[in-house]
């Protein structure tokens, strides 16, 4: 009797005396490797909880560079520099490109730089100058499309903002021949006319037919106002 019962929990009991169950082992074939999981990772998948161990991979599309992330190209940037600094068509360059393909970063920099460069302690001059980019390039687009013209916002944004690089130009010539009053005002009107030509010349179209005047008079009048925005007048 006593041999059949010691037979009986031998070998219908398990000889662990502490009553634990062990958890199964379960792997994941993860790339052809099998990994064992723990415990508490088996106990979420089976309570329905595995998809807060699931690992999302990488996107690709995350990990391209600052620069490209803002849109900021800098080739782009460039070239539209040199088509408004060398307005004349027998140069090659294709000037079209400043308004057919507008982008904010450039001109907003040529600004900031215009703006910086015409602080001499009154700050206050870096947001008029801003304002008046802003404003004065909503004014000529809505004198463009009143005229006929087909030009974007955006288009004239970005024609205003990049033609201030002959003012930048002139600055520091204006540093030396300052005294001379007669140089000086010459370098200005020069200064001005050759803003207001690369941006006419990009905005005014054949569209405008006679019109052309009604329009090339106010981006003069908006460069006059920038230049005396630098000069303190």
């Amino acid at each position: 009797m006593d041999n059949c019962f010691q037979g009986y929990l031998t070998g219908g009991v398990s000889s662990d005396p502490s009553g634990s169950i062990t958890a199964p082992d379960v792997k994941l074939n993860l790339g052809g490797e099998f990994i064992k999981e723990s415990s508490a990772t088996t106990f979420l998948r089976q309570r329905g909880y595995g998809w807060l161990l699931e690992v999302e991979d990488d996107d690709p599309e995350d990990n391209k560079p600052l620069l490209e992330e803002l849109d900021i190209d800098l080739k782009d940037i460039y070239y539209k520099i040199r088509c408004v600094l060398m307005p004349m068509p027998s140069l090659g360059f294709n000037r079209q490109v400043v308004r057919d393909n507008p982008d904010f970063w450039g001109p907003l920099a040529v600004v900031l730089f215009f703006s910086m460069i015409s602080l001499y302690g009154q700050f206050k001059v870096v947001s008029w100058i801003i304002t008046i980019w802003i404003f004065g390039s909503l004014t000529i687009f809505l004198l463009a499309r009143v005229l006929g013209g087909e030009v974007a916002y955006g288009q004239v944004l970005g024609v205003i903002g990049y033609s201030l690089l002959p003012l930048i130009v002139i600055a520091p010539v204006l540093l030396v021949v300052g005294s001379f009053e007669v140089v000086s005002t010459l370098i200005k009107l020069f200064g001005v006319f050759w803003a207001a030509y690369s941006a006419a010349s990009l905005l005014v179209g054949e569209e405008f037919k006679t019109k052309k005047p009604l329009l090339i008079y106010p981006i003069f009048l908006l460069y006059i106002y920038f230049l005396s925005l630098y000069t303190g007048v």
